[in-house]
């Protein structure tokens, strides 16, 4: 693709966002005076909330830790007996990753790094990125069975 093309279309994006941002700091009394529908005065604020949904997700990132125990109801047990006994430490839920965790990060005690919104199972990425930073969470269950999530890092 040639530099063009890119160019042409960060100048779309940016221009997009520029109508975004000018027509929401028109007064509403102005918009109403001078005929615009109600219908043509609500795009712009749902342009803007798409925009912002979009953005976030290049700019938000996570990191999180977890231990996960494959099985059904003894693996969500497992799970609880677990949480009571790391409470929010760290250095507990690394140790405990490091033993009980099926997945390969627990030799890292859990941890899966930096990521962002969707590199994620859903019911994963609810968790890390509207829950509170430095508690365990969980279990949540997934496809792959059942975790602690100890949400490391936000940054919004």
């Amino acid at each position: 693709m040639s530099a063009t093309y890119k160019n042409r279309g960060f100048l779309i994006v940016l221009f997009l966002v520029c109508i975004g941002i000018a027509t929401s700091f028109v007064p509403s009394s102005f918009v109403q005076g001078h005929g615009v529908s109600q219908r043509t005065q609500a795009l712009p604020m749902g342009f803007m909330d798409g925009m912002q949904g979009f953005i976030k997700r290049f700019t938000t990132k996570a990191n999180a830790s977890h231990i996960l125990i494959k099985g059904g109801a003894e693996a969500e047990n497992k799970l609880e007996d677990l949480k009571e006994e790391i409470e929010n430490s760290p250095v507990k839920f690394a140790e405990a990753a490091a033993l009980y965790s099926a997945c390969p990060s627990g030799r890292n005690g859990g941890n899966l790094g930096d990521f962002g919104p969707g590199q994620m199972v859903p019911e994963f990425d609810k968790v890390v990125f509207n829950d509170d930073v430095g508690v365990v969470h969980g279990p949540i269950k997934t496809q792959f069975g059942y975790h602690l999530i100890l949400i490391n890092e936000r940054t919004e």
